[in-house]
């Protein structure tokens, strides 16, 4: 039996199309920015997750669901990560309009 397998791209661009769902997406991109910017740095630091985890004096499982965006983790413990992948937190406030205006913005 064959599958067909469907790319990301093509499922996302269908789902947008919902309006509910695209305002619940919308409502997460907090987290989501979050949840990418901690991959981002354990990745550039060239590290595991398990790694990361002793450098914080914590479990793998702790670091999975960071970077999993299901929660919003407080900025103590967005500094001991930061500081376990040897990069610098910064916290920007922007105007709404600059963020409205990225996501117009083409790719």
């Amino acid at each position: 039996m064959s599958r067909k397998y469907i790319p990301v791209d093509e499922s996302a661009a269908e789902w947008m199309q919902d309006a509910d769902f695209a305002a619940a997406y919308d409502s997460l991109e907090s987290e989501f920015a979050v949840a990418s910017a901690l991959i981002k740095a354990r990745s550039d630091a060239d590290m595991t997750q398990e790694q990361v985890a002793r450098a914080m004096g914590t479990t793998q499982a702790v670091v999975a669901r960071l970077e999993g965006g299901r929660t919003m983790p407080s900025t103590r413990t967005l500094e001991r990560f930061a500081k376990a992948t040897h990069t610098r937190l910064r916290i920007v406030f922007e105007p709404e309009a600059a963020t409205e205006a990225r996501e117009r913005a083409p790719s």
